[in-house]
C-alpha cells in the first residue's frame, strides 16, 4: 500500500521562541542544533505554553529547515522550537522504527524538492504529499529489525572512530601537558609570531562551474579532515585569479571562520583547491609541526580562545586579526614530530574502520532502495 506522509501522521510545528523568552530555569527549548549535536547553548522556557509544543522521551521529531533529518527524542520533557515537526501518528498502523527509517530515506532523496538556495527546507504541503510505503505491520517490523541492526553496527563504527580521536587527545595532553596549566613550562607565543602567513579565502564571489577545481567553504572543513561530498568547483582561469592572493599548500592549516567557527584540519600534500572567505589559512614556521598545530587548535583551550575572539552578528565570525592574537605553547620540534608519528599510526587504524563504515553505508542505501524505492 502506498500512502502519503500526510495520511500517516499529523506534523505539529514548534513555536518561534524569541531570545526574550529564554530563561535559566524551566523546560529545555529544543532547536535543530540540539538534535544534530551542534548545540553549545542550552536555553530554557519558564512561561505558559501550548501543550502541542511539548515533547517527551520517545517522540519522533523531524527538522524540516536548514538541516533535514528525523530523530527520536531521548531526554527530559521539553518544548519544541520552530522548524521542527513533532510527529503525532494517525490511526493507520505504523511501526515507529519503520517510520523513522523510511522518513530518513525520504528526506535524503527529497533535497532536490527543497526550497532555498542557502537554507534548505520543505514546505508542509510538499512534505504531506510525499509518498510513504505502508506494508503490513509484520512486514514493517521485519524491515525495521534489519535496518535497526545495521544502524547499530554503523553507530559502533562511528564510536570506534570517535574513541581513536580521544586516544590522540589523551596522548597530546600526556606528551605536552594541559595547554591551560602548561605544566612543562613551554614557551607561549602568539600565532602571528610563529607563522609566516595568516589570511582567509576569496572575498569576491567566485564564478562557479559544474566540475573542475575544488572551491572550499567552511562546511568543507571538519576537525582533522576535509570533506568534499558537498563542494563547489571553479575553473583554471578563476583559480589563477584567486591564486594571485593566496596559493594553499600541503601542511597549511585551515580553520572554519564563519558560522560554525573553529573546526580545523591540515591541508594534505598535492591537494589543489581554492577557498572562500569563510575559511582562514595559517602557514606556520618550521618550528611548528602542522599535525601538532592542528590538535593544539582543536584543544579545549584554543577553542575557548576562538569563541572569545569571535565577533557576533547574525552568525559568528573569526577574523584574521583575532587569529593572529591566539596563543599557544611551543614544545620542542622533536617532541611535536613524535606526536605526529603517533597520529599517523592512529590514522591508519581510522582508515580501516572508515572503509568498513563506507561499505556499511553502501549496504544501508541499497537496502533503503530495496525496501522503500
Amino acid at each position: 500500500m502506498i500512502a502519503r506522509l500526510g495520511d500517516v501522521a499529523t506534523y505539529v510545528n514548534g513555536y518561534a521562541f524569541k531570545p526574550s523568552d529564554w530563561s535559566d530555569i524551566g523546560l529545555p527549548i529544543i532547536r535543530i542544533q540540539d538534535l544534530t549535536g551542534n548545540s553549545y547553548q542550552a536555553n530554557r522556557y519558564n512561561g505558559e505554553y501550548d501543550k502541542r509544543y511539548e515533547i517527551h522521551d520517545g517522540d519522533v521529531l523531524i527538522s524540516w529547515s536548514a538541516s533535514l533529518g528525523v530523530y527520536v527524542w531521548t531526554g527530559e520533557k521539553a518544548v519544541l522550537n520552530q522548524h521542527i515537526f513533532k510527529v503525532v501518528f494517525n490511526k493507520l498502523e505504523v511501526d515507529k522504527s519503520f517510520f523513522v527509517h523510511q522518513v530518513r530515506n525520504i528526506l535524503e532523496n527529497s533535497v532536490s524538492q527543497a526550497h532555498g538556495a542557502t537554507m534548505k527546507h520543505l514546505t508542509k504541503p510538499v512534505f504531506d504529499a510525499l509518498p510513504f510505503n505502508l506494508p503490513s505491520v509484520a512486514e514493517q517490523q521485519r524491515i525495521s529489525s534489519v535496518l535497526d541492526k545495521l544502524t547499530i553496527i554503523i553507530s559502533y563504527r562511528k564510536q570506534q572512530l570517535a574513541r581513536l580521536d580521544e586516544v590522540v587527545k589523551a596522548r597530546f595532553v600526556e606528551m605536552f601537558g594541559d595547554p591551560v596549566r602548561n605544566p612543562y613550562g613551554w614557551e607561549i607565543r602568539h600565532f602571528e609570531e610563529i607563522s609566516t602567513l595568516i589570511t582567509d579565502g576569496e572575498h569576491v564571489t567566485p564564478r562557479r562551474v559544474e566540475s573542475g577545481i575544488y572551491l572550499l567553504s567552511a562546511r568543507n572543513v571538519l576537525n582533522h579532515a576535509i570533506q568534499v561530498d558537498d563542494v563547489d568547483y571553479i575553473d583554471q582561469t578563476e583559480y589563477a585569479r584567486i591564486a594571485k592572493r593566496v596559493v594553499p599548500q600541503g601542511g597549511d592549516i585551515l580553520i572554519s571562520c564563519s558560522g560554525s567557527i573553529g573546526r580545523c584540519c591540515v591541508v594534505p600534500d598535492n591537494f589543489k583547491f581554492q577557498m572562500v572567505r569563510s575559511i582562514a589559512l595559517i602557514r606556520f614556521r618550521k618550528q611548528i609541526n602542522p599535525v601538532f598545530a592542528e590538535w593544539l587548535i582543536t584543544s579545549d583551550d584554543l577553542q575557548r580562545q576562538i569563541l572569545q575572539a569571535a565577533t557576533q552578528s547574525s552568525q559568528a565570525n573569526l577574523f584574521q586579526g583575532r587569529i593572529k592574537k591566539l596563543r599557544g605553547y611551543v614544545p620542542p620540534l622533536k617532541l611535536q614530530d613524535r606526536f605526529a608519528d603517533f597520529v599517523v599510526k592512529i590514522n591508519r587504524q581510522k582508515l580501516t574502520i572508515q572503509q568498513s563504515l563506507d561499505q556499511l553505508e553502501v549496504l544501508r542505501k541499497s537496502l533503503m532502495q530495496e525496501y522503500f524505492g
